[in-house]
């Protein structure tokens, strides 16, 4: 038997326990899994970010989580707002978010049953080629910021309550900075859009590493990078709701912590863009 169809095996058995034990199973996991099923399986929700579908990374894991598993994605990608705000509804099985303040409170609710590091990645500023606000000299993310606004240059805001909206607004109120005006361009987009429309426009925004050396043909350089207030970590939460098919949900969540999944993480992104777009974090 292979590593990874080894561990399939493990994932599975796990879940399949967790399903047809936990308390609480309602009448939807009934439905989805059959009265005498022992195995998860039905239409799994997935609510995760912009980002890691913007980046690929999606069309390469659950094609392979759905390889192994009897339970089929359904994938919305939205701000981790309106994702942590789909499972506090019951309108998702588990999510793949990246905004931690939020997730911990979302947990401190109760409306979360297992919440565990999957990977990271980074936040990058980034802007026009002539960085006409001097951004890059500013050393520090928040004087970038400050610099952006003193100069009035375009920014780009998602402006959409995702993980990088409410790190963006921690970067603005950092630099003492409340941004108003025409230079600050609300899109109310996914990351993916936001980009293309910085770009078109020449205006500052601030992006994942992963989604911005996925998306071609940007206008666009990095202009402050590697700090540790930019790093960007994910993490995977199994909702509590009494609508949830929980069996596929911790299935999922056991999976993509799972060594070979892990280690899949790690390689995305190496072959097209010499580098790793996510740092794999599960510990073994």
């Amino acid at each position: 038997m292979s590593t990874r169809a080894a561990v399939w095996t493990t994932v599975a058995a796990t879940a399949a326990l967790v399903g047809c034990s936990a308390t609480g199973n309602t009448a939807r996991q009934a439905s989805l899994s059959g009265p005498h099923s022992s195995t998860p399986e039905g239409t799994l929700v997935l609510a995760t970010t912009t980002s890691t579908q913007d980046s690929g990374l999606l069309d390469t894991l659950v094609p392979d989580y759905e390889t192994g598993s009897r339970c089929r994605v359904k994938t919305v990608a939205v701000g981790s707002g309106e994702a942590l705000a789909m499972g506090a509804d019951g309108n998702a099985d588990v999510l793949l978010v990246h905004s931690p303040a939020a997730e911990q409170q979302y947990m401190a609710r109760g409306h979360g049953l297992t919440r565990a590091a999957v990977m990271h990645n980074d936040f990058v500023l980034l802007g026009p080629g002539n960085d006409p606000a001097h951004a890059a000299r500013a050393g520090d993310p928040a004087k970038a910021f400050a610099a952006i606004a003193a100069a009035r240059a375009p920014f780009a805001s998602r402006a959409d309550q995702s993980g990088t909206n409410a790190k963006e607004l921690t970067l603005w109120a950092r630099a003492g900075v409340k941004p108003t005006g025409g230079w600050y361009i609300r899109t109310g987009q996914g990351m993916g859009e936001t980009l293309t429309i910085a770009s078109q426009k020449q205006a500052y925004t601030l992006s994942d590493r992963g989604t911005y050396l996925a998306t071609k043909g940007l206008d666009l350089r990095i202009v402050s990078e590697g700090q540790q207030e930019l790093f960007n970590p994910y993490h995977v939460i199994v909702v509590k709701h009494a609508g949830t098919n929980l069996g596929c949900a911790r299935q999922f969540a056991q999976w993509i912590v799972s060594s070979p999944t892990q280690q899949e993480i790690g390689r995305f992104g190496v072959k097209q863009y010499g580098q790793r777009l996510f740092v794999p974090d599960a510990r073994p």
